[in-house]
């Protein structure tokens, strides 16, 4: 039982890889997954979530075999 994590552009560059995966527990959130695979406290302001290919919430809770795919901030001008 687990959920495939993956991380994009800059995020990956961060955390040191593109994809990885979380065990999964009744209760686990998108942002507690990143709370677990990251080692960081808090998910960085700005940070987009999806879960299965559709924008979520932090607070999203997670199903066994889940995607969740974490986008940095995007600026442009």
């Amino acid at each position: 039982m687990s959920i495939k994590i993956r991380f994009f552009a800059s995020l990956a560059e961060t955390v040191g890889y593109r994809e990885t995966a979380c065990p999964y527990a009744a209760g686990l959130t998108v942002e507690s997954a990143w709370r677990e695979v990251t080692g960081q406290e808090t998910l960085p302001s700005g940070v987009m979530c999806a879960v299965n290919h559709s924008y979520c919430e932090p607070a999203d809770l997670l199903h066994d075999e889940d995607e969740v795919a974490y986008f940095p901030p995007v600026t442009g001008g």
